[in-house]
């Protein structure tokens, strides 16, 4: 069932290369369909996962690589726990919001629709590998669609974006690579679970080296402070179901990898360096904030958000308790539906207005009330409104952060009050006011597709909103043997 979901997205990129250039406008209904099926797949998988056991569930693997001479064995090798589960059904449902907010591309339409998916094939590997190679290749495979979908169908600094893109990601990735190929070779395997049984204890490089190898790689691709520069230009520039993915799902990539590998690899290191990761953590949320309130462009704006509510994440990662990292993971969930649907609604004032620049703007929702009531909803759930999706995740972790960082807690709280701020300001600027003659032409969502995708997302941040226990469950049965190992060494 992983194998499918894991690969359908990439025969779909396979059909679509085999169309006749005569029929290129057919390759986004074959997206859609091969995308769909895979988001069919992760809720069947969601649904079917039995929280009550341990370890991991629905596993395919077979030996891939195998070396006599070198003694490793590389396999594929995937499979889902309860902090996985979610994840692959958030990628689902996203990717198909992508594909249908994407109906509108004309200008090479086979390759924009082709990276699409294998853009999605390439992040689920991530999710799903239980091999440190393995996670790697899938983590490094990531970068080429990404890389060509900016470079492609992006605008403005499209180029630098891009390679700025890459230039961050490879480089934390070089080092997690040494990390990861020090730690296989010395325990005598790659298998992530059986490294977690009998982590590494004395190798030629220190622990604490290798443990930040491995971070520095996953707090970039988070991001945070400081290494955070490249997402407000990747999100300017790239198309808008791009940054729908890159804020949705690439982003939660980091926090995965800290909870799946960072920290149940090295739990000591990582409770020893809790403090400086609350520390950054509460920074975050704080500056992240502090420079939203400052942007003049929508896109840039909820990219800037994203860096703040991604400190949420490293905060409850860094209580190392099962009630904040709970919470850091629901958060994760929680961020790519609100900040998906953001930004689908930005694409589409965008595509009315031809500008993102909130000074141009005043009294759309006379002309878009559909869109400005789905807007409002997003940002809503954005800064934390009780009864929608973005309160419980903050709530949760600040209640398990709390007794571990008091401080570094109240100073993310902070960030809630100012995430009132630039949401409600933009709101009020972009949406509220006289009507402006110069947007009379302007039109509502009217197309099927465009409802489909608010529709998926809304769905979404309301019914968890409102019964969290829908994701809560699956979360804590995965969290809950993170939470061990860390006691353990406490």
């Amino acid at each position: 069932m992983l194998t499918f979901y894991l690969f359908a997205p990439a025969v779909g990129a396979l059909l679509i290369a085999m169309l006749p250039r005569e029929q290129e406008n057919n390759s986004k209904y074959i997206a859609l369909s091969f995308s769909f099926l895979a988001f069919i797949t992760s809720i069947i998988t969601f649904i079917s996962f039995d929280t009550s056991k341990e370890g991991y569930q629905f596993v395919d693997n077979f030996d891939w690589i195998t070396s006599e001479i070198g003694g490793f064995n590389i396999q594929y090798l995937v499979g889902i726990d309860g902090l996985s589960s979610p994840l692959i059904l958030l990628l689902g449902m996203l990717s198909v919001v992508s594909i249908l907010i994407s109906f509108n591309v004309q200008y090479r339409q086979k390759e924009y629709f082709i990276w699409l998916l294998i853009l999605q094939t390439a992040v689920a590997g991530v999710f799903l590998s239980l091999d440190l190679v393995q996670f790697f290749l899938f983590w490094e495979l990531e970068l080429l669609p990404m890389y060509m979908l900016i470079n492609t169908w992006g605008s403005g600094r499209k180029h630098y974006s891009a390679m700025k893109f890459l230039i961050y990601t490879l480089a934390g990735s070089a080092v997690m690579l040494v990390a990861f190929l020090i730690v296989g070779f010395e325990v005598g395997t790659f298998n992530i679970e059986t490294i977690v049984n009998q982590p590494p204890v004395d190798t030629f490089i220190p622990l604490s080296f290798l443990f930040w190898a491995i971070m520095i790689a996953f707090l970039v691709k988070l991001p945070v402070f400081p290494v955070h520069t490249w997402l407000p230009d990747a999100h300017t520039d790239a198309p808008t179901a791009v940054s729908v993915m890159l804020a949705g799902v690439l982003l939660k990539m980091g926090g995965y990898g800290i909870l799946r590998i960072a920290v149940p690899i090295f739990p000591s290191e990582a409770y020893e360096f809790r403090i400086i990761l609350a520390a950054v953590a509460a920074f975050t949320v704080v500056y992240g904030a502090i420079i939203t309130l400052q942007q003049k462009d929508l896109k840039r704006l909820i990219a800037y958000s994203s860096v703040s509510h991604m400190g949420y994440v490293l905060l409850g990662i860094a209580a190392f308790g099962a009630v904040g990292m709970s919470g850091a993971a629901l958060q994760m969930f929680t961020h790519g539906t609100i900040t998906g649907l953001l930004f689908v609604m930005v694409g589409m004032v965008y595509e009315r207005t031809h500008t993102r620049q909130i000074a141009e703007m005043q009294g759309l929702m006379h002309q878009m009330p559909k869109i400005a009531t789905v807007m409002l909803i997003a940002g809503l759930a954005s800064l934390g409104v009780p009864g929608l999706s973005g309160f419980v995740a903050e709530l949760t972790t600040f209640l398990g952060s709390y007794k571990m960082h008091p401080i570094p807690t109240v100073v993310a709280v902070f960030g809630v009050v100012l995430a009132a701020g630039y949401i409600l300001w933009t709101f009020q600027r972009v949406f509220h006011g006289p009507v402006d003659s110069k947007w009379e032409h302007l039109t509502d969502a009217n197309q099927w597709w465009e409802y489909t995708a608010m529709t998926l997302l809304v769905i979404s941040i309301v019914s968890i909103g409102i019964y969290p226990s829908i994701l809560t469950e699956s979360i804590e049965s995965g969290i809950e043997p993170i939470a061990k190992i860390i006691e353990a060494v406490i």
